[in-house]
């Protein structure tokens, strides 16, 4: 992948590769990972396979993008109920409570119908044409049950998160996505994404996604067996402050 560092301090993101390489050479060298910023990486795994397998990042990927999209366009609202644009579902569920209290497949697949219903369209080519193509992630696609994408993809949708640009995500929705939703109620969530140390936002557990407005930075990793500790250790690596000499 082509290395950006005109966003990020050149020295912060030396050092922030250095202290990944270090956190992985020992944990996991075979993993596949990038950090970077709204032009793009500055620093990266060097060995990459051509297609990975991102189906645990899907709703991130797929599901939260598409019905951003939706709520940009006005079809749907986050708060009125699901029955209420002809989706079966218990009485007072709504998108928004989907996005923010609730976790797992069922949440998911509530949310997958919701949209196929109102588009008359699969999710995967609602993800296409809305997202994924108008981003240049011409890799990226469903196939054998999975979603797959080569890491520059990856690197091309994060980068948008953190952009100036308003579409095809809106500056509105990323920004309502990252911020508590649940009030007092724990664990506090944003819309689908989870809040982090250092300021960031994450999606995922094997592979992860972390977002940070504040810092302009974004990353991933995905692990090359169960990550355990190396997931925390790789975050700190890549968001916590640079220590003073």
């Amino acid at each position: 992948m082509t290395l950006q560092s005109d966003r990020a301090d050149a020295a912060d993101a030396a050092g922030v590769e250095v202290r990944i390489r270090g956190v992985l050479q020992g944990a996991d060298p075979d993993a596949v990972w990038a950090v970077g910023g709204p032009e793009g990486p500055y620093a990266g795994s060097a060995d990459e396979p051509p297609l990975l397998d991102v189906g645990a990042l899907m709703p991130v990927l797929a599901l939260w993008p598409v019905i951003g999209a939706l709520v940009a366009e006005e079809a749907l609202r986050l708060h009125t109920p699901l029955t209420a644009y002809g989706v079966e579902a218990a009485a007072g569920t709504t998108a928004h409570h989907l996005l923010s209290h609730s976790t797992g497949p069922a949440a998911h697949t509530a949310l997958t119908r919701l949209a196929e219903h109102l588009t008359g369209s699969p999710l995967a080519e609602l993800a296409a044409t809305r997202v994924w193509h108008p981003l240049g992630m011409t890799g990226t696609g469903f196939a054998d049950g999975t979603l797959y994408a080569p890491p520059a993809d990856l690197v091309r949708f994060l980068s948008h998160l953190l952009s100036p640009a308003e579409h095809p995500l809106t500056r509105a929705w990323i920004t309502e996505s990252l911020r508590i939703r649940t009030g007092e109620l724990t664990p506090a969530r944003g819309l689908l994404w989870h809040p982090a140390p250092y300021g960031t936002w994450s999606y995922g557990e094997t592979p992860t996604v972390w977002l940070s407005p504040r810092l302009a930075r974004w990353a991933f990793l995905l692990p090359t067996h169960p990550p355990g500790p190396l997931r925390t250790t790789f975050r700190e690596a890549a968001f916590a402050p640079t220590p003073s000499p």
